[in-house]
């Protein structure tokens, strides 16, 4: 905060007190004589009614008092005077660190008896696989849902393929490094029909194609321009992330309009990294918990755990 609006708040501050010293001065008049006149402020109402011109009650000036000591003495401790910050020092991320630092320390305590444990240990714990169902809940479940099927655009972890690979290594640097698939766009250099001949043959590869007559076009260009990636049989490439055009599992759908739209425009995705905010064990806890996700108990298990919330 500058100098100038620092005098400011100063100012306005000392201000606004003195001004209630001042109101209490003038209001504390003492006592009268109770034999005295009364004196009136001059206001009748209903030809009688006359409002009194007393001084204030002792119980009031008292309260006004006290309010004007606890204000000078709150501007003491606390910050309230620009960028003095006070004789306590006190301030809203000093606090918000302390709290963090104190659940930080009761949430190491819980996950200590998680170290130092494999995958194939954490999946064999009830208990780490409840604290990684609630890690799952609150930071993966808003992408691949609750139920981990996923999305358009978010991967079904359910499924038996992955676009990087299952293997526990893999799936650790996945979600603490986070990954970036790319699809380029084709159509500039296939043109709309090369688009359409492509998309039939991608599609023939896991079913029947929507134009049988335009698969054999479509392999051509597929063994042209998609092979250095999908590789020759349509099986995709962990290393590159490029997924498998064999099986059902399509990350944007595989209907003929989509999968024309992703072969013309192609598709960017993110998965963000998560070890800065979650740290190594809590990714393991999340790996060993994704990569049985394929049981039904497993699964099931995202709407029926019930243990102290370690997710954060």
């Amino acid at each position: 905060m500058s100098r100038f609006w620092t005098l400011w708040i100063v100012g306005l501050t000392v201000a606004n007190i003195a001004f209630a010293v001042i109101l209490l001065l003038a209001n504390a008049r003492p006592g009268k004589d109770p034999q005295a006149k009364a004196e009136t402020s001059g206001h009748i109402w209903d030809r009688d009614l006359r409002e009194l011109n007393n001084p204030l009650p002792l119980w009031w000036l008292g309260l006004f008092v006290g309010t004007v000591i606890f204000g000078l003495v709150y501007l003491a401790l606390y910050p309230g005077l620009g960028s003095y910050p006070g004789s306590l020092h006190w301030s809203v991320i000093n606090d918000y660190n302390r709290d963090v630092a104190r659940a930080d320390a009761a949430s190491a305590a819980a996950l200590a008896q998680f170290n130092g444990k494999d995958i194939a240990e954490l999946q064999a714990s009830p208990a780490a696989m409840q604290v990684a169902s609630h890690l799952f809940a609150a930071n993966c479940a808003i992408c691949h849902g609750s139920d981990a099927r996923g999305a358009s655009g978010f991967p079904n972890l359910t499924a038996a393929n992955w676009q990087w690979g299952r293997d526990p290594a893999t799936v650790e640097q996945t979600i603490g490094g986070g990954r970036i698939g790319v699809m380029p766009a084709w159509k500039a250099a296939v043109g709309a029909d090369g688009v359409e001949e492509l998309m039939n043959y991608v599609l023939s590869l896991s079913g029947p194609a929507p134009n049988a007559s335009l698969v054999a076009a479509g392999e051509k260009k597929f063994a042209l321009y998609c092979v250095a990636c999908h590789g020759a049989d349509g099986k995709g490439n962990t290393l590159l992330g490029a997924p498998n055009l064999t099986d059902e599992n399509w990350l944007y759908g595989g209907s003929p309009d989509v999968v024309r739209k992703t072969i013309a425009d192609g598709r960017q995705n993110q998965m963000p990294a998560h070890l800065e905010r979650l740290g190594p064990l809590r990714i393991k806890l999340l790996a060993a918990y994704v990569l049985g996700l394929r049981s039904p108990h497993a699964v099931a298990s995202l709407n029926g755990a019930s243990t102290p919330s370690l997710a954060q």
